[in-house]
């Protein structure tokens, strides 16, 4: 990085900053804007960008929109997701930079390190979200609006630890938007089934985002922040089986709503036997297992995928 005080944070016991050599090989002047957008772990852009494509997905199965069409949206939308991801991690840091300097998972983001000013990461931020607009305007005027409608939704989030153990629950409500925007996009407006996938994805994410806090329990409770980790303690595992067992309850009526047979649905017990998985084999004690059980999420968003696609192929 461009500033010698970020170098040495990299070296810490527990830290969330993956370097990466086509990171490394960039210009040091560049690096740590690629770092403040977590383009190091792209595990948050394909949690954000599923639901999406799940929900795309799902719609064209009944609708009379080409191929071609159907392409162009998952591509705009794969492009949508690096870029709202990037933005919403910058939004989150210039919120928290003075938190994730007091947490060792986080003391080595540019912000709270100081390889980057707040101007610049503004200035990263301005550029992005006119990038995104510039996508969404592409696509119907009700996605549009649906768009538009989360970006208070992206600003005020990371403020909800201060306040109350829920923080999960604001990012399930916003991190799961492509769900409807998807559905639209394909079809004009919206239906049941996008809104039942919406709940399940809600529940989803506080179920693999719990799980994820559970690294900075002990940070969290000294600097003062609030989770559903610390909320739910030793019994977490019960709270994220529940949260669970509702995502995938939901992830069923959708299918049903969306009008999938009778195979799909019973395919969709791949999903429920990964979510069953992830329960026995995370850890509550270890760091470790919750970072792995955490991106293991990005696997399911493959197996729904598969689900789904079958759909295409006589299922």
């Amino acid at each position: 990085f461009c500033s010698e005080l970020f170098r040495p944070s990299l070296n810490v016991m527990h830290t969330d900053i993956r370097k990466q050599d086509w990171i490394e090989k960039l210009p040091d002047t560049v690096q740590p804007y690629i770092y403040l957008m977590r383009l190091d772990r792209p595990i948050g852009i394909w949690l954000l960008l599923f639901p999406g494509w799940w929900s795309i997905l799902l719609a064209s199965h009944s609708s009379m929109v080409s191929t071609g069409s159907i392409i162009y949206v998952l591509v705009v939308f794969f492009i949508g997701a690096v870029v709202m991801r990037g933005a919403g991690c910058i939004i989150n840091d210039l919120w928290d930079k003075n938190i994730d300097l007091k947490v060792e998972r986080t003391a080595g983001r540019p912000l709270a390190s100081g390889a980057l000013t707040s101007i610049q990461a503004i200035q990263l931020l301005v550029g992005l979200l006119f990038a995104g607009f510039t996508i969404l305007i592409t696509l119907s005027g009700t996605t549009i609006v649906l768009g538009i409608l989360t970006i208070p939704m992206i600003i005020s989030y990371p403020l909800f630890k201060r306040f109350t153990y829920w923080p999960q629950a604001a990012l399930g409500l916003t991190f799961n938007f492509g769900v409807l925007m998807g559905w639209t996009a394909i079809t004009g407006g919206l239906a049941w089934a996008p809104f039942a996938m919406y709940v399940g994805c809600f529940f989803w994410t506080m179920g693999y985002d719990t799980i994820y806090a559970h690294q900075d329990r002990e940070d969290d409770a000294i600097v003062g922040v609030k989770s559903t980790a610390l909320k739910f303690g030793d019994d977490s595992k019960k709270w994220v089986s529940g949260f669970y067992a509702a995502a995938f309850l939901f992830f069923v009526l959708a299918f049903y709503l969306a009008g999938v047979g009778f195979v799909g649905l019973l395919m969709l017990g791949a999903v429920g036997g990964h979510f069953f998985w992830q329960i026995k084999q995370w850890h509550l004690d270890s760091n470790s297992s919750a970072l792995k059980m955490f991106k293991s999420n990005r696997d399911l968003g493959f197996v729904m995928l598969a689900v789904i696609l079958s759909g295409y192929i006589g299922f």
